[in-house]
């Protein structure tokens, strides 16, 4: 076959190569041959439409068939990432959230520093109509969109996974980019504003009994800390973090913050039925 010689070692590494309901079979074996051009190995179906293995997939992988005998199905998203620490989603629009936009070059440079510590990663791909919904969105880490022409911005899958394996592959070179759209400006917060998450979260753990023994809790503590205090959050992340522990830790006139749920005031239990007198009444 054009271009191929058999003298040389494959490349085989790489990310994971996610597919989530494709469609077509030409598509899925195109795909391989872009990932065999570049190295890639891994490649994984979420509930593919005509089911798997598909012949006309190994029709068009044109001597990539060994992607294809290594393919994994998974019924869900969820399954099919469970055992990556990173993954990005492309996406050719602009979605609304805390995650970061990037580049080919700056996701995959952040892929290859990952993969030489070990890490497993993974880049998720949508369907061909109408690519990939913000539910699975939200299951990666970072974004990854194309500096491609704004007035013909679509790609088919198998040019999207070629980008980004040719990026990977070539890593050492990086290289300025001029992306079509940003995400939001992650400024990170002042570390007043972290602690008075971490106290927060900390008084409210300690009313429900969430440190035991007592004697552990400096330690427990300490972890808390130290994993919240890791992703640098934003100011804004900070408040969405704090909304959700307040959610948590609703109250009542009769029973202050940090008191209990609720549930369980006895002014905010169900009303007894007409007629009837609540136990304790008159």
């Amino acid at each position: 076959m054009a271009g191929t010689n058999r003298n040389f070692d494959r490349i085989e590494e790489g990310p994971a190569v996610i597919l989530v309901e494709p469609q077509l079979g030409e598509n899925i074996g195109m795909v391989a041959r872009a990932m065999a051009n570049f190295g890639l190995i891994d490649l994984r179906l979420v509930a593919p439409r005509d089911g798997w293995p598909n012949e006309k997939a190994k029709a068009t992988a044109s001597g990539a068939g060994y992607v294809l005998e290594r393919v994994r199905v998974f019924e869900t998203l969820a399954e099919a990432l469970s055992d990556l620490t990173y993954v990005v989603a492309t996406t050719a629009r602009q979605r609304d959230g805390f995650k970061r936009v990037l580049g080919p070059v700056e996701a995959s440079a952040n892929m290859r520093a990952r993969t030489d510590a070990g890490q497993s990663v993974g880049i998720l791909f949508g369907r061909e109509r109408f690519g990939l919904d913000n539910a699975e969105i939200s299951l990666a880490d970072d974004i990854v969109t194309f500096p491609v022409n704004p007035a013909y911005a679509s790609l088919n899958i198998a040019q999207a996974v070629l980008l980004m394996a040719y990026e990977f592959l070539k890593t050492r070179d990086g290289q300025a980019e001029t992306l079509p759209f940003a995400g939001p400006d992650f400024a990170p917060a002042p570390r007043a504003e972290l602690v008075g998450m971490f106290d927060q979260l900390e008084t409210a753990l300690d009313v429900r009994g969430y440190f035991r023994p007592p004697e552990r809790k400096p330690a427990q503590v300490d972890n808390l800390r130290a994993v919240l205090s890791r992703p640098g959050f934003s100011t804004e992340e900070i408040r969405l973090l704090r909304g959700v522990i307040s959610s948590l830790d609703r109250f009542s006139p009769a029973r202050p913050r940090g008191e209990g749920s609720p549930q369980d005031d006895p002014r905010r239990r169900p009303a007894p039925p007409s007629g009837k007198k609540a136990a304790g009444d008159g």
